[in-house]
């Protein structure tokens, strides 16, 4: 009798740990996105967010572009001043889009930031290194920021779903495959004093 309960205790350890595993299977897959390095830099017109990120496609993102579906790609900035006494003051929030597409007819990739600045590419690869690496980007204009002041920027990057055409929006929602993003980073610089 002892012996029959031990094996069916063990038996439920075993489908325990099995479900928790497969569980963890679509979590693993929604964070494909790794922000390799990022800062905050002063420049003559503000303050720039300088940052490259870790960026593969899965087989079914791939598998959208090629059919003529543009993907979008958009990096969220929030910078905030914290405060000792009273809770942190969001002072801006900002974002960029990346727009990456492909042609079926002249079989070429388009990257587009924010609708403006586009080039053409022969591959994917190509294109998404505009995505990889998208270049120093204004998030502060001069004088937004309190000078000698310390901020926090919380920098993020993933697939922007609500830009989808509306049926693949619900297909993003419902299919972990379409769930591309990083985790937030947090970065830490003081506002130049004038």
């Amino acid at each position: 009798m002892i012996q029959r309960l031990f094996s069916v205790r063990s038996l439920l350890v075993i489908c325990a740990l099995a479900l928790l595993q497969v569980l963890a299977q679509p979590l693993a897959h929604a964070d494909e996105v790794e922000i390799l390095q990022a800062r905050v830099e002063s420049s003559d017109e503000g303050y720039r967010l300088s940052a490259t990120f870790d960026l593969d496609l899965n087989r079914e993102l791939e598998d959208a572009i090629m059919r003529g579906i543009p993907l979008y790609f958009t990096t969220e900035v929030q910078v905030v001043r914290p405060r000792r006494y009273w809770f942190d003051e969001t002072t801006l929030t900002t974002s960029q889009t990346i727009k990456v597409s492909h042609n079926v007819l002249t079989r070429q990739y388009r990257a587009a930031i924010d609708g403006g600045l586009h080039r053409n590419f022969n591959t994917l690869d190509e294109a998404l290194s505009m995505v990889r690496n998208p270049g120093r980007w204004l998030i502060a204009e001069k004088g937004m920021l309190k000078p000698g002041e310390t901020y926090h920027a919380f920098v993020r990057m993933g697939l922007d779903i609500a830009q989808l055409p509306k049926p693949f929006q619900v297909n993003a929602l419902n299919n972990s495959d379409w769930r591309v993003s990083s985790d937030w980073k947090q970065l830490t610089f003081k506002a130049d004093a004038q």
